[in-house]
């Protein structure tokens, strides 16, 4: 649902990938933006209604994404979608990130594009840091991309661990996820993501962002 900039490189995406794609917008002008040769079914309508919805196919589809640019919409057609159509696979764009958590955590899978947006630009700002990739249904467990000082190049991962007292989830090798055994060392350029819970990932950041204080067990 939505056919702006996302939802059109979205439906294209899928499209590209094999999927058949069905795309709503309550604007026919919107769909201009699809390339000419999209071969998925364009209906215009509110992407909440239940006639729009089955028009599109819904009783047959995999997944469903609201991706238009109202938080409103965008989670009652995810709640009809999943709640009265039983959709598992459904994600909902939220632009306001207090509200993205709320929903998350009633267990409807959120983008949030401000706090995503906020966080890469953070990254850059401050390159020595942690950044959040997953957030369970909860809000408590994430998955975060931290950086790690150059000092701790050369220690096992599982060393890592015992010293930070925390658990690696995987590293990124030349732009390839990896998990890590306990032969795996940290190398020069590896991305390394930790897996905590939220009140845990500042202390976490502190640790890899400095040097390691010992190296006693």
């Amino acid at each position: 649902m939505g056919c702006g900039r996302v939802g059109a490189t979205l439906a294209q995406s899928l499209e590209s990938r094999g999927h058949s794609v069905a795309v709503i917008d309550q604007n026919p002008e919107a769909f201009r933006r699809l390339d000419a040769d999209f071969g998925g079914n364009r209906v215009t309508g509110l992407g909440f209604d239940r006639e729009t919805l089955l028009q599109a196919g819904v009783e047959d589809a995999y997944a469903f994404a609201a991706v238009s640019d109202g938080d409103n919409s965008n989670i009652l057609a995810a709640r009809v979608a999943r709640e009265t159509f039983g959709i598992d696979n459904v994600v909902a764009r939220i632009y306001d990130p207090h509200r993205a958590e709320i929903y998350q955590r009633l267990g409807i899978p959120t983008v949030a594009t401000v706090r995503w947006t906020a966080d890469q630009v953070l990254r850059r700002m401050l390159p020595m840091g942690a950044t959040h990739e997953y957030r369970d249904a909860s809000g408590r467990v994430v998955i975060a991309q931290t950086d790690v000082h150059p000092a701790w190049i050369g220690t096992p991962v599982p060393r890592i661990e015992h010293l930070v007292g925390a658990r690696v989830a995987f590293l990124t090798r030349f732009g390839d996820a990896m998990l890590p055994s306990s032969e795996t060392v940290f190398q020069e350029h590896d991305l390394l993501h930790v897996i905590a819970t939220v009140e845990d990932v500042p202390r976490i950041e502190r640790a890899l962002t400095h040097a390691p204080r010992h190296q006693e067990d």
